[in-house]
């Protein structure tokens, strides 16, 4: 089971850069950014863009994979997101990961002055997005004419670090982002049961959550003749599903967990002196320097 962290993009770059090189003399197997304009609680504190945090993160470590959890077609164009995307493979030395969602009501859907998309136009949007952007990532030259996003004669030299393109990870819960998942993914991402109130699922509840919508992933994979075992599945802990971070005890045995029913990677918080993902950081660092 391997094991990542996000970093949320509040950081001055002094403080983040030496977050990011924690994460990987821990030993974490990836570390994450979000990717919004704002987000929930912290709309009015400071916030980073993730491309730019990304690519010196990149510069500042090794070995690490890195990435988005995740991007969404609320505020970007597969165009020049494309050509942003190459760039962090490059500066990562192939190490990107973009972590890819339909994105969702909050204020990354206003921001722009429009009313949020409905829940159709949003999956909507989010397929042909996807799809695009996978042509954009492994074609020199791409024209496409779509409904949302077009591309005319656009240029991808020098193309992406790994190939035949970058891994997308996408975050899907519905039968539509699922076999999206199944026909273009590498990996898939849940965070449980989404907009769960009350505050994150004990461990037993969230992994029946999980194993329920790894079961209908499986079932995804099928209808398009894919092996399932060719697909990464992340849990994103932390907001709906208990990270289990009381003890390396706890933790191991709620990883085991989700790895019992199919998961191959989850993904914490690095904590926070408040909510959200409030946490003491000197234990936090002492538990995951224990499983060294």
């Amino acid at each position: 089971m391997r094991v990542g962290v996000v970093i949320l993009p509040e950081h001055s770059w002094p403080e983040a850069r030496r977050l990011w090189r924690r994460t990987e003399e821990l030993g974490f197997d990836h570390a994450w950014t979000y990717d919004h304009l704002s987000w929930r609680s912290l709309r009015d504190g400071p916030w980073h863009a993730a491309v730019p945090t990304l690519a010196a993160a990149a510069v500042v470590t090794d070995k690490i994979r890195l990435g988005t959890l995740v991007a969404s077609p609320t505020f970007r164009h597969p165009v020049p997101f494309a050509r942003e995307l190459i760039t962090l493979d490059d500066l990562s030395a192939g190490r990107f990961t973009l972590g890819i969602g339909a994105g969702g009501f909050g204020w990354d859907a206003t921001t722009l002055d429009r009313e949020p998309w409905s829940t159709k136009e949003r999956a909507d949007r989010f397929t042909e997005f996807v799809s695009l952007t996978d042509l954009l990532l492994r074609q020199a030259v791409t024209t496409r004419e779509g409904r949302w996003y077009s591309a005319y004669e656009a240029r991808s030299a020098p193309g992406c670090v790994q190939q035949p393109r970058l891994p997308f990870a996408i975050a899907a819960g519905g039968p539509r982002g699922m076999r999206l998942t199944a026909e273009v993914g590498q990996a898939w991402v849940t965070v449980g049961e989404r907009d769960r109130e009350g505050g994150a699922a004990p461990v037993d509840e969230g992994v029946a959550t999980v194993a329920g919508q790894i079961e209908a992933l499986e079932s995804a994979c099928a209808a398009v003749g894919r092996d399932p075992a060719t697909l990464d599945r992340i849990v994103l802990s932390g907001l709906n599903l208990d990270s289990g971070l009381g003890s390396v005890g706890e933790f191991e045995d709620a990883i085991g967990r989700f790895e019992a029913v199919g998961a191959t990677d989850v993904v914490v918080h690095w904590p926070r002196p408040t909510d959200p993902y409030q946490g003491d950081e000197a234990a936090f660092e002492k538990l995951f320097a224990a499983r060294l």
